[in-house]
């Protein structure tokens, strides 16, 4: 799909945290970070991606350079603070400036506070929120020298209600993920930086596959709940319904906002039904 164009995102550099996807490679779906990558190479932008698993960075790099797309990629650990600022360094060292930085790194785990192991929730606040403070402890220093930049953390719809569904550690970072992009965008909102959350709804993507493939059967009910859903507007939503808010929002036309969510969820947060 063709992507909205803003003029002004032409020539910029994106580092994209979590640029790959789960699933088979040579799914035809796109992951969130995927789809934010294509449709910023659609607007011109530089796209230095970081991912885990460095075949799925490949794969997203091929897919947006085989549609003229400019997209170099490198592996990392995004809980390690030495590998995030070693990512940030080649990127620095690459192109000497980050105007936008994307941080799609997520993963859900079953289970509630009682069930839960201490183990497994410390995997997920790593995962889910640490990955965010550390992008962020690596860039927003460069942003405020630059005088500018532009940063989106994605959240989800978990952050903000209850739905349905045993996630309890993912549902906290997600949450906190929300707090942390608004008491950050107002401490940097005189130093030309600005952050904002996309917070995503039901999204059909390969990591959605992914669950509904899996052999435990705590994922395949994750799946089940997922897909088997209420969502007022009646169908999932997928990846690109993410991108093209993120795309706004790091352009010139969300110039004067700052510290805000972007709900992406077909209706499910207004509603009184739970998916």
């Amino acid at each position: 799909m063709a992507a909205a164009i803003y003029p002004d995102l032409n020539g910029k550099i994106a580092l994209v945290m979590g640029v790959g996807q789960s699933g088979s490679l040579s799914s035809k779906s796109w992951g969130n970070g995927a789809a934010i990558t294509r449709v910023l190479c659609q607007n011109g932008v530089r796209v230095f991606g970081v991912d885990y698993n460095l075949a799925a960075a490949e794969f997203t790099a091929s897919r947006v350079r085989a549609e003229g797309g400019i997209c170099d990629v490198t592996t990392a650990d995004v809980t390690s603070a030495s590998e995030v600022q070693r990512a940030v360094d080649a990127a620095m060292s690459k192109y000497g400036r980050i105007d936008i930085l994307i941080n799609s790194v997520g993963m859900t785990a079953p289970g509630d506070p009682a069930s839960m192991s201490e183990e497994v929730w410390d995997k997920q606040i790593d995962l889910n929120l640490k990955s965010v403070y550390l992008a962020c402890h690596a860039v927003l220093p460069i942003m405020e020298k630059q005088g500018s930049g532009s940063i989106i953390n994605n959240a989800s719809i978990a952050g903000m209600r209850y739905l349905g569904k045993p996630q309890v550690a993912y549902a906290a970072a997600k949450a906190a993920v929300l707090q942390f992009t608004k008491v950050t965008a107002v401490m940097y909102a005189k130093k030309g930086v600005r952050l904002n959350s996309i917070v995503p709804g039901l999204m059909y993507t390969p990591l959605v596959e992914v669950l509904g493939q899996s052999e435990s059967e705590a994922d395949r009910e994750v799946f089940k709940r997922i897909t088997n859903h209420n969502a007022p507007m009646g169908r999932m939503g997928d990846a690109f319904d993410v991108a093209n808010a993120a795309l706004f929002l790091v352009s010139d036309s969300a110039k004067y906002i700052t510290g805000q969510k972007l709900v992406i969820d077909g209706g499910i947060t207004s509603s009184t039904g739970t998916s």
